[in-house]
């Protein structure tokens, strides 16, 4: 084996020599050893044909043993000044950051929600901010009426009399999908966005497949529910800043007993990129600080689904979705083959960390951790559903990766995303704290090119997906669109999948769209917020689900010829059997949320009226509801048939009459005297949690004031 080392500022110059002694005829394995310590990258670093290892040999990109070699795109931001308590700089030429991370913790850009941006949520990442304060400037979702063409509402939110508004962007959330474009100008009362952002977001582009018109950012799905960001106005939080583009420079907000010797913006993109090479291993390298240059342009960031955005001005219509924009990423593979990227260190990106496209095949991702990236870990695969065969990916494996806290900045981003694949491989992965789906395999929607694609025989199996749909809507822990026959499923443990989130559609496996001939098998599937297997669409056919555990009933299959049998449903404890499953599933062995008796389930339940059966809500099942009429003091209650010691209550809304404001009631007697009570402001999620330490035979929920109550299930513990 032939060894060449690689002193920090010399990839170039060492891959030129590897490039010439594979010219020159050297037989042999080769490694190129990188030093420890950051090697800096300005631009990507570009292995293309020539860098291919012989037939039956291999090139191995790693560490010096013993060493930590990092590949870096950002920049050391220096020069601070204080001003007022903040910390102010200017930026380098080229250099406009839309991340920064200080001594190593993500700051975050100034913004107007607090709740409702994933780097704000502790779930996702701890960036030392307080996530459960209340929204600040809630005027902004009172009065920012979103059009096809703006919004209106400056004046009333303030917009109008900012310094600089075209420095601010605004962040929207519609189910699935996650805007953010960038303020152009204010006239009057009215914001202008850039263009083609605004546009791809608003509804009539026809370019984006099907007609997903209800989801864009002037649907009536989308609920005025609006942050805006990176206005010096905003800057008011330790841990935030601004990038002001006009002066070029970058105001921060310390945390507390912070200095400024450690402060760096990402600034180069991609920082492996591997064209058409075969034999390539990397390994044992870690990748921090690249950045994603498009959500701050004219383009934008108009989100479509799982990462992937809608850009340009023009373009087809109704071609299923190949005009999609994957984000970008540290290290991208195109047209590979045989290329292996194991051991290595995703963290601090502003965009993804892997991506392999155009035709890459017959490699593998393994054993890599991803966490705290502003996108999605790992992407597999293109939008073209039939491509020529030279652009097919087929045989890649993505493999004993940890994958936690990803899609901080764009929370629709997926864990794993695979388009038209065929034999992949997604293995034993660890996926946690996601603000949406956890793995992604297929896309087309309804369309019909995309009814016979290349996709098959693809094997899902064995993964760890635990806290994820945090943030989104509409997907699931295991998501999958479009034909692949031969796709299989299996020993998967999947565990609070859109749990206490808001709506109700959170799934554990999702078969969406023309999802068909996918045989689901031998999961365990618990704690899910709707669903835990979905096959809702009558052109979603063939599909086979048996053998799996959960803790709720089975919803009937829409697919035709689509079937469930001999699974273990509504379950209060874990067998044995499906303990050894979850256990054994993920990167590393992990521990297994135990189910609990639910004291409630098939008790006597009444409630002031019906408009549908109390019964529903304590039949073990989250897609039945109960409800009652719209009325004063409506109450809904349950007989647990003894008094009994009580922890907590479980309070899971309905679909369409959301149950808020009420008072959860617990007493020994019948007529409640001597009852304990606490009240639950606002909407309940899919769960509430309500801890009550005590004893009682009866619990009640009632009304507090004018309205109905909807349940779909009501669990005591």
């Amino acid at each position: 084996m032939r060894v060449f080392h690689v002193p920090p500022g010399s990839l170039e110059t060492v891959r030129d020599q590897v490039r010439q002694a594979v010219a020159d005829g050297i037989d042999g394995d080769i490694e190129i050893r990188l030093a420890g310590g950051v090697h800096q990258l300005t631009l990507p670093l570009v292995l293309d044909e020539r860098d291919s290892a012989p037939e039956g040999r291999t090139i191995t990109w790693t560490a010096e043993p013993g060493e930590q070699p990092v590949l870096s795109g950002g920049v050391r931001l220096t020069g601070w000044r204080e001003e007022a308590g903040r910390w102010v700089t200017e930026t380098p030429e080229g250099v406009s950051p839309r991340q920064l991370f200080v001594r190593g913790l993500r700051a975050v850009r100034a913004q107007s929600d607090t709740r409702s941006v994933a780097a704000r949520d502790a779930r996702l990442t701890a960036v030392g901010d307080d996530s459960s304060a209340a929204v600040r400037d809630a005027s902004f979702a009172a009065v920012c009426d979103v059009t096809q063409d703006g919004m209106t509402g400056a004046v009333a939110s303030g917009v109008a009399a900012w310094s600089d508004p075209g420095n601010a962007s605004v962040v929207i959330r519609v189910r699935w999908r996650n805007y953010h474009c960038r303020i152009d100008r204010v006239e009057g009362d009215r914001i202008v966005f850039a263009e083609p952002c605004w546009a791809n977001s608003a509804s009539g582009t026809g370019r984006t497949g099907p007609s997903w018109d209800f989801t864009t950012v002037d649907s009536t799905r989308h609920t005025k529910v609006v942050s805006f960001e990176n206005a010096i106005e905003l800057l008011d939080r330790p841990g935030e800043f601004v990038h002001d583009r006009g002066s070029r420079t970058v105001t921060y907000l310390p945390r507390a007993g912070e200095s400024p010797e450690d402060v760096i913006a990402p600034a180069t993109e991609t920082l492996l990129r591997i064209e058409g090479a075969a034999r390539v291993r990397v390994r044992g390298l870690a990748f921090e600080h690249a950045a994603y240059r498009q959500p701050d342009t004219e383009e934008g960031y108009a989100g479509a689904q799982a990462g992937l955005t809608l850009a340009g001005a023009t373009g087809p219509t109704g071609h299923a979705g190949r005009h999609y924009t994957k984000p970008a990423a540290a290290l991208v593979v195109r047209g590979g083959r045989e290329v292996a990227v194991e051991d290595c260190v995703f963290t601090r990106l502003g965009g993804a960390g892997v991506i392999f496209e155009a035709g890459t095949r017959d490699s593998s991702i393994t054993g890599c951790t991803f966490t705290d990236l502003s996108s999605g870990a790992v992407y597999v695969g293109d939008t073209e559903p039939n491509p020529p065969a030279e652009l097919r990916g087929e045989r890649n494996t993505v493999a004993r990766n940890l994958i936690s806290g990803v899609g901080i900045e764009f929370t629709d981003a997926v864990g794993i995303w695979a388009g038209y694949e065929s034999s992949l491989v997604v293995d034993h992965n660890t996926l946690e704290r996601l603000p949406y789906s956890g793995i992604s395999v297929g896309w087309g929607w309804n369309q019909p090119e995309a009814q016979n694609p290349d996709m098959r025989d693809n094997k899902l199996t064995n993964n760890r997906i635990t806290d994820v749909m945090l943030i989104q809507h509409d997907g699931g822990a295991i998501y999958t669109q479009g034909p692949q026959p031969g796709t299989v499923i299996s020993g998967n443990y999947v565990n609070r999948s859109a749990y206490g989130n808001t709506e109700r559609d959170g799934n554990g496996v999702y078969l969406d769209e023309q999802s068909s001939h996918i045989r689901v098998e031998g999961n365990v599937i618990t704690r899910v917020g709707y669903k835990w297997i979905s096959n809702w669409a009558e052109y979603g056919i063939g599909n086979h689900v048996t053998g799996n555990w959960t803790d709720t009933e089975a919803p009937p299959l829409s697919g035709r010829g689509s079937r469930t049998e001999d699974n273990h449903t509504a379950l209060e404890r874990l067998p044995p059997e499906a303990l050894d499953v979850a256990r054994h599933a993920g990167a590393t062995p992990g521990e297994v949320e135990q189910l609990a008796p639910d004291l409630a389930r098939g008790r006597p339940a009444t409630q002031s009226s019906t408009e549908a059966p109390a019964a529903n809500a304590v039949d073990g099942s989250t897609t039945t509801d109960s409800r009652t009429a719209d009325e004063p003091g409506a109450w809904w209650q349950v007989d647990l048939g003894a008094t009994l010691p009580l922890t907590e209550v479980e309070i899971w809304n309905d679909a369409t009459m959301t149950t808020a404001d009420v008072e959860v009631i617990l007493a020994k007697r019948a007529d409640l005297s001597g009852a304990r009570r606490v009240h639950v402001p606002g909407k309940a999620l899919r769960p509430t949690f309500v801890s009550l330490t005590g004893e009682a035979r009866y619990l009640r929920l009632q009304r507090a004031g004018t309205g109905g109550i909807g349940l779909a299930e009501v669990r005591v513990r």
